[in-house]
């Protein structure tokens, strides 16, 4: 799951980077065809997908218990906000000390949006666009809209929450669509976007009710995700079709397996998961991170005047590349510290060595 995760972030690094290579071809007056190869930005669907999966199998402790709700957002919380106040307040600064970076928005934020920002309450800016100031926390929008769902169903079984998680979903989406003209927050969570979690949700509930599969079959299931995203439309018009379900596809794949035994988990084959895990385990940090490096490497390579030299292509790769060290460091030296600290402050009754048994990975 985690080296899923990796390459969701990953997928969405590249999608990035290829906007950045081709700013860089416009410079030195060369052509780039970026986009090649898969719909990048489906990283965010797998994530999705992932997410909805996650947040139901770990919760299992927690279905029926008392303070399930409290604790269950407690580590929520804990695992997404720090990092991404941080994050924001970072890109705010620059913004505030570079106006340049804030010139698509028709300026600095006004109080109301920032304040929406950092509370991952959907507000249109001065154009139009339902985003934050940071605009890649649109997806933490809807990822807490969906913890705070999932978190009123905490009170039923495990079956029953997902259920009502799903049925949740689904009238949300379809009050977005019935409402003639709905105000920002719903038009923004009623997209068919929100179903990807109730996909990878039901994928939950299959593994926790025994349903597994062998080598053959999963390999089938990953491929034709692959091909499912390799063929489908750049811009399509139903993303939960085009997207999620291949999304689901894959994230099925990878859950539905009987685990590994012990005697598999040596080789190169081993170390190369490892390190993919590792990977994963940071894919927070990568994807919050990212933009940042990009635009570091690209203006460097600009003002060293690299860039004519080595072409789109190969800055293209140095820039995914150099993200990833940056990823490593920043969870292992900010991340993972900044949830510890705050899980800390929000159950602070609770032994450490519990709270991070009962924590949950997710972006």
């Amino acid at each position: 799951m985690q080296a899923l995760r990796a390459l969701a972030a990953l997928m969405v690094v590249v999608h990035h980077a290829q906007n950045e290579a081709a700013i860089l071809a416009v410079r030195a007056g060369t052509d780039f065809v970026p986009r090649l190869g898969l719909p990048w930005p489906a990283g965010v669907d797998i994530f999705f997908v992932i997410s909805g999966f996650i947040i139901v199998h770990a919760a299992d402790p927690l279905f029926g218990r008392p303070g399930a709700r409290g604790r269950f957002l407690a580590h929520r919380i804990a695992r997404l906000v720090p990092l991404y106040w941080l994050v924001t307040g970072l890109y705010l600064a620059l913004g505030l000390s570079m106006p340049a970076l804030l010139s698509g928005e028709g300026g600095p934020p006004d109080l109301a949006r920032t304040l929406a920002s950092f509370l991952f309450w959907p507000m249109a800016r001065a154009d139009g666009a339902v985003l934050p100031l940071y605009g890649l926390g649109w997806t933490l929008n809807y990822e807490m809209a969906f913890y705070a769902l999932f978190a009123l169903g905490l009170g039923l079984t495990r079956r029953g929450a997902v259920v009502w998680l799903v049925g949740a979903l689904g009238l949300v989406v379809l009050a977005g669509r019935l409402i003639p003209t709905p105000p920002v927050p719903l038009a923004f969570w009623s997209d068919p976007i929100v179903l990807e979690f109730a996909l990878g949700a039901g994928l939950a509930l299959l593994r926790v009710e025994g349903v597994r599969l062998h080598g053959a079959a999963r390999v089938g299931l990953a491929a034709a995700g692959l091909f499912g995203l390799a063929t489908a439309p750049a811009e399509p018009a139903f993303r939960l079709l085009a997207w999620g379900l291949p999304a689901a596809l894959l994230v099925a794949a990878a859950v539905l397996g009987r685990d590994r035994p012990e005697a598999a988990r040596g080789g190169w084959a081993a170390r190369f998961l490892g390190a993919a895990e590792r990977l994963g385990d940071a894919s927070y940090a990568l994807y919050l991170l990212h933009p940042f490096v990009l635009r570091a490497v690209r203006e460097g390579l600009v003002r060293s005047g690299l860039a004519p030299l080595l072409g789109p292509w190969p800055s293209l790769v140095l820039m995914i590349v150099l993200t990833l060290p940056v990823a490593l460091l920043a969870h292992q030296l900010v991340e993972r510290p900044l949830t510890r600290l705050v899980r800390r402050r929000l159950e602070p009754s609770r032994p450490a060595e519990a709270a991070d048994r009962a924590a949950t990975p997710g972006r």
